[in-house]
């Protein structure tokens, strides 16, 4: 089972709605879709979003990191010992951990179809459905308290709301106005994207205990880089933390959770350079008595279907953010997980369960290689 091709191309999908952090502004989900194609003609299929101000890879540096460097390393190599070419993949070149994910999901793709098995099931088979949050954009607290009641009537009992963005006491504004328009039952977790310093988040989420607004997690409240940051936050407050930017690989799983810096964990595959590493993070935290969330950047189905059958896999994954294509104007994919509204299941067909473009989208655009 030799690898004998690997291509590129772009799309380009208009969201519904502007998706808006403390860190950027999205309008279109524009991302890499590579695939993989073996001798025997089976295809494995991979995407990789631009996320610049989070993992610093672009459209172009992604379709260059896999054209220029990792196809040449990867041409030729049997996937039958694919723990060889997973080293290969991700010892040919530092960072680049989309482009890496990209591979990663159509690798994988094309070993659990050799397998006949959905990847779910071949990467431990643990559920077969999971229910998804959808996030509330950072805008005035009288636009994100009308769209969290939208989503609410739309059958969605978590909502992660993205704060940090503005003054603190706006932020509590917002969550205030949330928690007013849902109700009590409506599970709320924050998402502040890097937007507080760590005193800041002390005092706003401290606030929010006292105003008994009910949050269930903050995610990422401080710098990415700053662990002991991160660390000040999760020993001050009841609410539990999750590291999110902090963590890319192993290793910086490691000092968080050797340092108890937070109380959960979120892998995305793009940080991660995809199901390979996000594996080993997973494993030491369920080591280390720490439950993970996985979420995603803003993807199509594709990436997505990726994130989903490594969520459902595994134990101790037990939180899932992925709303990202229920966004979107367009899907242009058959096949896949299936969205019914909240709830997510996951396809018996071997593999992701990808099937091909839908022709009358004209998303994909091939480009020569």
């Amino acid at each position: 089972m030799k690898i004998a091709e690997i291509k590129v191309s772009r799309q380009s999908i208009p969201l519904k709605k502007p998706f808006k952090t403390a860190l950027r502004t999205v309008n279109f989900a524009d991302s890499v879709i590579v695939s993989v194609t073996c001798e025997n003609g089976m295809t494995g299929w991979g995407e990789a979003p631009a996320t610049v101000v989070i993992t610093g890879d672009s459209l172009d540096s992604i379709e260059a990191a896999v054209l220029t460097v990792i196809k040449p390393q990867l041409i030729g190599l049997d996937l039958l010992a694919y723990e060889h070419v997973f080293h290969v993949l991700h010892s040919c070149m530092v960072g680049n951990s989309s482009a890496k994910a990209a591979v990663d999901m159509a690798l994988y793709d094309l070993i659990a179809q050799n397998s006949a098995m959905p990847l779910f099931r071949f990467l431990g088979g643990y559920r077969n459905e999971i229910e998804t949050d959808y996030t509330v954009s950072v805008n005035g607290p009288q636009e994100m308290g009308e769209d969290a009641e939208a989503y609410i009537k739309q059958g969605f009992t978590t909502l992660k709301i993205k704060v940090g963005k503005g003054s603190v006491e706006e932020d509590i504004k917002r969550i205030k106005e949330i928690r007013r328009r849902v109700g009590p039952a409506i599970k709320i977790r924050l998402d502040a994207n890097q937007g507080w310093l760590p005193k800041e988040a002390i005092r706003s989420i401290r606030k929010l205990e006292d105003m008994g607004l009910d949050i269930e997690l903050v995610e990422q409240p401080v710098k990415a880089h700053d662990l002991e940051g991160l660390k000040t936050v999760t020993d001050a407050v009841d609410t539990p933390i999750m590291a999110d930017e902090g963590i890319f690989t192993p290793v910086q799983a490691f000092e968080v959770l050797k340092n108890r810096a937070a109380d959960l964990i979120n892998i995305k595959l793009m940080k991660a350079g995809g199901i390979y590493k996000a594996q080993i993070i997973n494993h030491m935290a369920e080591e280390c008595g720490i439950e993970c969330m996985v979420g995603s950047m803003i993807e199509s189905r594709l990436g997505i279907s990726a994130g989903v059958h490594f969520a459902a896999s595994k134990k101790n994954i037990t939180r899932y953010d992925f709303d990202a294509p229920l966004m979107l104007l367009h899907d242009p994919l058959t096949g896949g997980v299936e969205y019914n509204g909240r709830i997510i299941r996951l396809p018996e067909t071997p593999g992701l369960g990808v099937q091909r473009v839908r022709d009358e989208v004209k998303i994909f655009n091939e480009q020569a290689n």
